[in-house]
């Protein structure tokens, strides 16, 4: 069911009331909500003066939600997004939950391309979470080559001094995209993060250029990374760790494979220890792309699982141990 410029606001209530149950309750599903950037600078109607958030979904095709979201006061942080130098676009930032089409219609990474420049594409592929060496890059590098895309460089530092490396930041010179494999992340962040490759990725990004990780790639280019943890639907204490990642989305926090491997737990228990973090949980074959425009957009098979912890209470202070601590007042939202 599609429908056609429907406003959804947060809590689950429509602003065009005409709906029945059953086609309300559908449009929910495909077209819910949530608030992951900031909310929009417009007056609210009196019917819906109780709620603090609205937006307009539009739908697209292979994509079931477009959210645009903008500060209602000059207060409010304007974007999830690294800012640019002196206020250039930034490019998108495109997380992947793992597990992506390659063989089928690769929706996914179909759209990667063509945020990338399609044929006229200059990618980048950065492998070094991957334990398969330059084996993962060159997985890639074929499927971006059937794909239509010519130029695909492969990058596959394995210490910081290789990231530093002077001769390694110049393939990343004129590259319209950059894609990160899957692996581990803790060893991506550990190698690339603040070194002359990392700086080199965040310079591409803030001249308009498109990142994308999938999978370990995806939870690296949030502030904050799920380094490693445990997985299960009850969050508890000491669940999952959390480092410094690559930057690129500010106070978001992201997880993969997540139904796939019931990350729901640790999600829970990361944002409700720290509520300024917004959590995305990606299933596997689906992505979630943060627009320059403040807005963003879920396509793929699975669905983008949003944690707000805004309005958490909890006893994570308190918990002890690996004991389940109490999460009460998040808001979650799937798209």
């Amino acid at each position: 069911m599609i429908l056609a410029s429907s406003e959804i606001l947060i809590g689950g209530s429509l602003a065009n009331g005409g709906l029945t149950s059953a086609s309300r309750g559908a449009a929910m599903r495909h077209m819910l909500v949530a608030r992951i950037l900031e909310p929009l600078r417009m007056a609210i109607p009196p019917l819906v003066l109780p709620l603090r958030r609205r937006c307009t979904a539009v739908p697209r095709r292979n994509s079931r939600t477009v959210v645009r979201l903008s500060p209602m006061n000059e207060s409010e942080q304007p974007t999830r997004l690294a800012g640019g130098p002196d206020g250039q676009s930034v490019g998108p930032v495109m997380v992947i939950g793992g597990a992506e089409d390659k063989l089928g219609d690769r929706v996914v990474l179909s759209r990667f391309v063509k945020l990338a420049g399609g044929p006229e594409a200059k990618i980048a592929v950065l492998s070094t979470a991957s334990s398969l060496g330059d084996a993962a890059t060159e997985l890639y590098r074929q499927i971006f080559n059937r794909m239509g895309v010519p130029t695909v460089v492969g990058l596959h530092p394995q210490t910081r001094e290789e990231a530093n490396d002077a001769a390694l930041v110049a393939d990343m010179k004129g590259v319209t995209g950059i894609f990160m494999t899957g692996g581990n992340q803790l060893k991506l962040s550990s190698v690339i993060g603040g070194t002359k490759l990392g700086g080199a990725i965040l310079e591409a990004h803030g001249r308009g250029v498109v990142v994308a990780g999938t999978s370990a790639g995806a939870s690296a280019v949030a502030t904050h990374m799920i380094a490693f943890g445990t997985s299960g639907a009850t969050p508890k204490h000491r669940m999952a760790q959390v480092a410094v990642g690559l930057g690129l989305l500010v106070n978001v926090v992201v997880d993969q494979h997540f139904e796939q491997r019931t990350r729901l737990g640790r999600l829970l228990a990361i944002v409700a220890q720290s509520p300024s973090l917004i959590g995305l949980g990606l299933d596997e074959d689906t992505a979630a792309i943060v627009y320059a425009d403040d807005t963003l957009e879920v396509i793929g098979r699975g669905s983008v699982t949003i944690v707000d912890g805004s309005e958490v209470v909890t006893d994570g202070f308190q918990t002890v141990g690996h004991k389940p601590m109490m999460v009460s007042g998040v808001k979650l939202h799937s798209l």
